[in-house]
C-alpha cells in the first residue's frame, strides 16, 4: 500500500473504534490466526486497503455475511518459475488468484535463460498493475553451469540495473553450488554483489563443512530438500526451508517429519514448477495446505507455513496475517481446495474460482517472440555408430527430478546405437536452439515407457534447448521441426505425422492463452502420448524437460554431452571395462 496521509490515518483510527463507517465488513468468519495459531469468531473490518479492526463490528458501506466460512491471510508462494505455467504472469495471475495466493516470489530464471536482461524486463513489465503482488529474486545462474549453451550469460553488473527496483528482493536460487565452493570469481561476484539482501539457495544434498562454507557466504534458505535429515541439518544451522509441492517435485509428505515446534516458524511453502493442468485441475499452495491439514497439520499452523513465515522472511512488515495496519488480503473458504473468495487490498479480485479482472493480451514482447534459432537437425546428427561397450542410460525416479546412472548393453542395428522399446531403453537428443551452434547432444534414457513415435519440448531446464526423444530418429525429427515452426512448444509424432502440439511462442516456454485453454491441449497430449506413444510416466513433457537440468543429479543430458552432475564434468555415452 502507498503511505497515508495524515488524513487518512486519523479517518483509519476512526473506523476501527467504530465511530465511522468501514469500506467493507466481513462478517460472521472464522478468522485464522496465525500468531497464535487459533481460530476465532470474529468479523473483519477492511478500510483503504488495511485491516483496521478484529472483532464484532456493524458500520461498513458494504457487507459480506461469510456465514461461518473461515477468514484467513492471502497465501504466498515463496519460490516459483512463472514460465513452467506456460503462461505470461497476467493469465498467472488470473489463475492463481481464484486458488487464494496473492503474493508470488519469482525467479524469472527460465526466460533470463532464453533472452538474458531483456527477458526479466518483459517479466517485470508484464507483472505490473495486476491485482497480486509479484516480488523477484534475480536469475544466479544464467547460465546455470558451463556444461550447456544459453540464450544469454548474466554477469553480476548486468543483475544490478535490478537491484534498487522496489519488486527486487535480492538474488534467486544459487544453483551452482560447486561454482561457489570452488570460488569461481563470476560466482563469488554475484553473491557479494547482493550479500546485504536476500539471497536464496538450491543445494540438493549438501551437508557438513560444504553446507557451512555455502551459508558462510550468504545464502538463507532452500527448496531442494527431499529427505528430514538433509532438511534437519539445514534448519539446524540457520537455514529456512521451503517444502516444496510442484507437478514433477512434490516433497511436503517426504518432509512432513521436519514440522514441530522448534522448527514451525521457519519453514515455508513453495511450488517451484507447477504445470497448467495442474493449477487448474489441482490447486496452487492451497494443494500444499490442504495436503498438511489431511497429515494431522492443524489448519492454523498449516496456513502459517504459507502466510507469515514467509511474510517474515521476505521482510513483507504487513502481510502474512489477518491484524490491524495489515494489508486486507485475505482468503475465504469452507473447504481449502474451494475458495469462496478472494480480496486483494480489500478489494474482492476472484470469486467461485474465477477472476475478476481483465487485462491486455498483447504485450511488447518483441524480446521474447522468434526465439527459436537451430541449424538444420539431419540424419546423421542423431546417429550413434556403436563401439562395442557398454552404455550410460539415465535413470528416471518417479516424482523427482534426481536420476540414476544406469548401465546397460546397447541395441546395435546396422552399426548403430538404436532405441530398444523392450528394455525402456529410449534415445533422447538435446538441440542447442538459440545460436545454431549445430550442438546436438546424444543418450539414452529409462523409465519412460515409450513404445512409439517420439516427442519433444522447447520447455528443457535451464537453458531451454529442444529436448526430444524417441523410439526412431524421422519422428524425432519432425517433432523438432514443428517446435522451429511454433516458434516453441510441445510437439508428438509418430509414423511421421504429427499428432498434437503446444505452441509457446513467449521465448518458447509461455502462451498469452487462458490457462484452462491451455491445461486442456495438455491433458490432450498426455492422453495421446499414453494412448498412441505408449508412454507411462504420469507428466512426461515436464519430465523430460529436467533431464537436461546439469545441476541435479545423477545422469543428465545437454546440448554439449551427457553429464555426471556428481562430477561436475562430461562422461562418455559408452563405458569403458
Amino acid at each position: 500500500m502507498t503511505d497515508f496521509t495524515r488524513k487518512d490515518l486519523e479517518e483509519i483510527i476512526d473506523v476501527a473504534r467504530g465511530s465511522k463507517k468501514a469500506d467493507l465488513l466481513i462478517k460472521n468468519g472464522k478468522v485464522i490466526n496465525v500468531f497464535n495459531e487459533s481460530v476465532e469468531d470474529a468479523d473483519v473490518l477492511i478500510h483503504k486497503g488495511i485491516v483496521v479492526g478484529i472483532g464484532k463490528y456493524d458500520n461498513a458501506e458494504k457487507v459480506i455475511d461469510v456465514q461461518g466460512s473461515y477468514v484467513a491471510p492471502g497465501f504466498t508462494d515463496a519460490h516459483m518459475h512463472i514460465e513452467s505455467t506456460m503462461s505470461i504472469p497476467p493469465v498467472f495471475a488470473q489463475a492463481v488468484l481464484p486458488l487464494g495466493t496473492t503474493t508470488a516470489v519469482i525467479d524469472p530464471h527460465e526466460i533470463a535463460n532464453v533472452a538474458g536482461i531483456p527477458g526479466i524486463q518483459f517479466m517485470i513489465n508484464s507483472s505490473e498493475g495486476l491485482p497480486i503482488d509479484i516480488y523477484f529474486m534475480l536469475s544466479s545462474c544464467v547460465p546455470s553451469t558451463p556444461l550447456e549453451t544459453s540464450g544469454a550469460h548474466l554477469y553480476a553488473e548486468d543483475l544490478a540495473i535490478f537491484k534498487n527496483h522496489p519488486r527486487v528482493l535480492g538474488l534467486a536460487e544459487l544453483m551452482n553450488y560447486p561454482g561457489l565452493l570452488a570460488k569461481v570469481p563470476e560466482v563469488i561476484d554475484k553473491v557479494a554483489k547482493f550479500r546485504d539482501r536476500i539471497i536464496d539457495g538450491h543445494a540438493p544434498g549438501l551437508s557438513g563443512h560444504n553446507l557451512n562454507a555455502y551459508l558462510s557466504a550468504g545464502v538463507m534458505a532452500d527448496h531442494e530438500c527431499t529427505v528430514p535429515k538433509e532438511a534437519e541439518e539445514k534448519l539446524s544451522k540457520g537455514m529456512w526451508i521451503m517444502m516444496r509441492e510442484g507437478s514433477l517435485t512434490r516433497d511436503v509428505l517426504r518432509l512432513l517429519p521436519i514440522i514441530n515446534e522448534r522448527t514451525k516458524h521457519r519453514i515455508m511453502l513453495c511450488t517451484d514448477d507447477k504445470h497448467p493442468e495442474d493449477l487448474v485441475y489441482e490447486g496452487h499452495v492451497n494443494f500444499a495446505i490442504h495436503l498438511l491439514i489431511k497429515n494431522g497439520i492443524p489448519l492454523p499452523l498449516a496456513v502459517r507455513l504459507a502466510t507469515l513465515n514467509s511474510a517474515n522472511f521476505f521482510g513483507f512488515r504487513r502481510k502474512g496475517g489477518i491484524a490491524p495496519g495489515y494489508d486486507a488480503d485475505i482468503v475465504i473458504f469452507k473447504d481449502i481446495l474451494k475458495i469462496e473468495k478472494v480480496f486483494k487490498n480489500g478489494k474482492l479480485v476472484a470469486e467461485s474460482g474465477k477472476p475478476l479482472f481483465e487485462f491486455k493480451r498483447e504485450l511488447h514482447d518483441d524480446a521474447v517472440k522468434n526465439t527459436i534459432n537451430i541449424k538444420p537437425v539431419t540424419f546423421e546428427k542423431l546417429e550413434i555408430k556403436d563401439e562395442g561397450k557398454k552404455i550410460r542410460v539415465i535413470g528416471i525416479h518417479p516424482d523427482t527430478i534426481l536420476t540414476d546412472e544406469m548401465i546397460f548393453e546397447p541395441k546395435v542395428k546396422d552399426g548403430k546405437v538404436v532405441s530398444d522399446t523392450e528394455r525402456d531403453i529410449i534415445k533422447i537428443a538435446v538441440i542447442e536452439r538459440h545460436k545454431a551452434t549445430g550442438n546436438v547432444g546424444l543418450g539414452f534414457i529409462h523409465g519412460l515407457g515409450l513404445k512409439k513415435g517420439a516427442f519433444a519440448t522447447s520447455v528443457a531446464h535451464d537453458s531451454h534447448n529442444i529436448i526430444v526423444a524417441g523410439e526412431n530418429d524421422r519422428d524425432m525429427l519432425l517433432a523438432v521441426a514443428q517446435i522451429e515452426a511454433m516458434g516453441g512448444g510441445v510437439a508428438i509424432a509418430k509414423e511421421g505425422k504429427i499428432l498434437g502440439s503446444l505452441p509457446l511462442p513467449y521465448g518458447g516456454l509461455m502462451t498469452n492463452k487462458p490457462i484452462t485453454e491451455t491445461a486442456e491441449t495438455l491433458l490432450s497430449l498426455h492422453k495421446i502420448a499414453k494412448e498412441e506413444n505408449g508412454l507411462s510416466v504420469s507428466d512426461p513433457f515436464m519430465t523430460l524437460a529436467f533431464m537436461s537440468l546439469p545441476v541435479i543429479p545423477k545422469l543428465k543430458l545437454t546440448d554439449k554431452g551427457l553429464v555426471d552432475v556428481d562430477k561436475f564434468d562430461f562422461v562418455s555415452l559408452f563405458k569403458e571395462e
